[in-house]
């Protein structure tokens, strides 16, 4: 059910952080890491899968948002996830 605009003390921007911001150039990144990162964690930061799953929401749109400054690098075996990073 919505919720009225009033019910809320602050109505900020949505705002997200640009690849630039967020990512380091050198380095490539789990989903998971910048699903942490998306929320100012660090990205192995220990958190419960419930909330992990939560930060996933987020960070998968953001990485489809901005395939375009990203490159993508296969799991190195089967047990592990792909990795994003700045393209150059």
């Amino acid at each position: 059910m919505p919720v009225s605009k009033s019910e809320f003390d602050s109505l900020p921007p949505c705002d997200f952080y640009t690849p630039e911001e967020l990512l380091e150039d050198d380095q490539m990144y789990t989903v998971y890491e910048i699903a942490r990162l998306l929320q100012g964690l660090e990205p192995d930061t220990d958190i419960d899968r419930e909330t992990e799953d939560i930060l996933l929401d987020w960070a998968i749109p953001w990485v489809m948002t901005n395939a375009d400054d990203l490159v993508v690098a296969e799991p190195r075996s089967d047990d592990e996830p792909g990795y994003y990073g700045l393209k150059e």
